[in-house]
């Protein structure tokens, strides 16, 4: 096993296919990336609308969010109908702070 496994989860069942086995592993490898990938960018949409409310503008920060949720859509992690409603509302917000 090795160290970048941070966690895991528990299953009561497990599968005694060789292919299942190795598709669970797969899995959970997957589950673990994307993970990351949707709270680095939950993350920047947070901050995105943070730097918009404050009074900013948050150009930086609203350019990054948009690249984030574009990555992920790319990745597949989420629906491009998704990423197109998230960078909407963000646009939205940073609209009307204006």
């Amino acid at each position: 096993m090795s160290a970048a496994r941070v966690e895991t989860r528990t299953s009561r069942a497990v599968a005694n296919i060789r292919s299942q086995i190795k598709r669970n592993r797969q899995n959970e490898k997957r589950r673990v990336r994307n993970k990351s990938v949707r709270s680095e960018m939950r993350t920047r949409s947070k901050r995105a609308v943070e730097a918009i409310e404050s009074g900013d503008g948050g150009g930086e920060a609203l350019r990054l969010a948009i690249k984030r949720i574009d990555k992920a859509a790319a990745k597949g992690i989420i629906h491009k109908n998704q990423a197109a409603n998230r960078k909407s509302r963000l646009m939205k917000r940073a609209a009307a702070a204006e």
